[in-house]
């Protein structure tokens, strides 16, 4: 577990016809209907040279619509077909035009198409098909928009700015009048930014080593909250600085530690008037899936704002802060919010913007639950705030941590079985201390505690991790086993003042 300290379209070609030219007119008027005139000042391509002998073929009867409809079927822009490709009837060009399809009428506004002449009543029509006909009116549409669109395209092209205005759309409203609804994201980040602190760590030794954290104003005299492992490289003879989201930094001292809960409180020197405390949630009414913001440093980022939901509550946890010190144990809300070294120290908020948590450390890929550089995973954990201000007034009011205690030790190795008493303590003394909460409920060496106030028990963190929960004077239901056999008593808890 880590606890780092942490396009524009392409013009046409202008010499580019809208409708395939006409063809030369032989000198002998023929008695079909007129054929559209094409406009003289209409810029168009010559078709290619046809042999002198090739004459016009005869015309076929047909409605007088139907050059308008030969005309209609003809997308604006389309080149002249090449002659090779054009087939052979009576070597001429082009080839008759077909009766007029099933489309032409029903694909777009019934009138003539450009350059026709007026359309005289059409014959009776051949049956056909009403699902070819939608289809094809369909088809048809599309090719008469392409081809306006191709046509304005080359307009624009062609016109100048003085005759063009922008095309850009701006949004009605500007994003300063944008207003944020309250619950947002947005909305409680801007709220509760201003009250989060990035913190400087730095040692007293020469090199001057320490760290990046975060922390929060805890009250208006000035009170930050923030982890242990934050402020324990500066905390004898060190210095320590906390930045505001304004980018005004305060020197600060430490009021009190507790490492056991890695919880530490720091004082601002010379604090500002107008502080405004974060609000306190109540951590024990959190339930898994509440959306949680994380704010923090990572890795030295100031003002980051991260978002989540709660994945598990009553998480046993034990973290260390890479000195080789004690552990310290919490029973934690787990969040995955991206939580980075750096964000250590810093607040978990609900939806409302309460603190429900002191974000504290991270399980990274590969590293268990040790020291570890890695980045967030999806597994961060928080203090629950509830325990957390206990501590808080403790460190305040007389600067020295209190911890409940059973008055016993246990084996921190061994999981999965409960939680085994020692068969001695440290240096050889007894397991289980004499008069004390454990003793008089009974218990003794080899016992395995399986059950604490109502929660399961698997290992000797997780034990030490709901023991602390409580309070001194707490009384709670214990569960041992001894030679297979439970028992169920009552316990009351004792007292430590100190992590010493």
């Amino acid at each position: 577990m880590s606890t780092e300290n942490e396009g524009a379209e392409v013009p046409a070609d202008q010499s580019a016809p809208s409708a395939p030219p006409a063809p030369p007119v032989p000198p002998a008027p023929v008695e079909s209907a007129p054929t559209a005139a094409v406009p003289a000042d209409r810029p168009e391509h010559s078709p290619r040279p046809e042999p002198a002998t090739a004459p016009l073929p005869p015309t076929p009867p047909a409605p007088t619509e139907a050059p308008a409809a030969a005309h209609a079927q003809e997308p604006a822009h389309a080149q002249p077909p090449a002659p090779a490709q054009a087939p052979a009837q009576a070597g001429g060009w082009p080839p008759p035009p077909p009766a007029q399809p099933a489309y032409a009428q029903a694909g777009g506004g019934g009138g003539p198409a450009w350059g026709a002449p007026p359309e005289a009543a059409p014959g009776p029509q051949a049956p056909r098909r009403r699902t070819g006909g939608l289809v094809a009116a369909v088809l048809a549409a599309a090719l008469v928009a392409g081809g306006v669109g191709g046509g304005i395209g080359y307009w624009a092209a062609q016109s100048g700015d003085e005759t063009v205005g922008s095309t850009t759309v701006s949004s009605g409203t500007s994003p300063a009048d944008f207003k944020r609804a309250p619950g947002t994201v947005a909305a409680v980040a801007n709220k509760a930014l201003p009250s989060v602190v990035t913190i400087q760590a730095k040692s007293g030794g020469a090199d001057g080593e320490g760290g990046t954290g975060t922390g929060f104003v805890y009250d208006k005299e000035g009170h930050i909250l923030t982890n242990n492992h934050v402020v324990a490289s500066a905390a004898d003879g060190g210095t320590l600085s906390a930045t505001f989201s304004d980018g005004k930094t305060y020197d600060a001292e430490v009021v009190g530690r507790a490492q056991g809960y890695d919880v530490a409180v720091l004082k601002l020197k010379n604090a500002p008037s107008g502080l405004v405390p974060l609000p306190l949630g109540n951590s024990d009414k959190v339930a898994v899936g509440d959306s949680t913001i994380a704010i923090g440093a990572p890795f030295g980022l100031s003002n980051t704002v991260t978002t989540g939901i709660i994945s598990a509550k009553n998480r046993p946890v034990a973290s260390g802060d890479g000195s080789g010190g004690s552990n310290s144990y919490m029973s934690a809300l787990q969040t995955d919010a991206s939580i980075n070294p750096g964000n250590s120290g810093g607040p978990l908020l609900d939806a409302s913007g309460a603190v429900i948590g002191i974000n504290s450390a991270i399980q990274s890929a590969g590293s268990g639950m040790g020291q570890s550089q890695a980045g967030s995973i999806g597994l961060g954990f928080a203090i629950p705030i509830n325990q957390a201000k206990n501590v808080a007034e403790q460190l305040i009011k007389s600067g020295d941590p209190v911890y409940p205690v059973i008055g016993a030790m246990v084996n921190m190795t061994d999981k999965g079985e409960g939680a085994t008493i020692s068969q001695q303590g440290a240096g050889g003394t007894p397991a289980v201390t004499a008069d004390g909460p454990a003793a008089k409920a009974g218990l003794k060496a080899g016992d395995v505690i399986t059950e604490f106030g109502g929660k399961q028990i698997d290992s000797g963190p997780t034990l030490i991790s709901e023991i602390w929960t409580h309070q001194p004077g707490d009384q709670v239901k214990l569960t041992y086993e001894r030679d297979g056999k439970p028992t169920t008593v009552t316990i009351t808890l004792g007292k430590r003042t100190g992590d010493n």
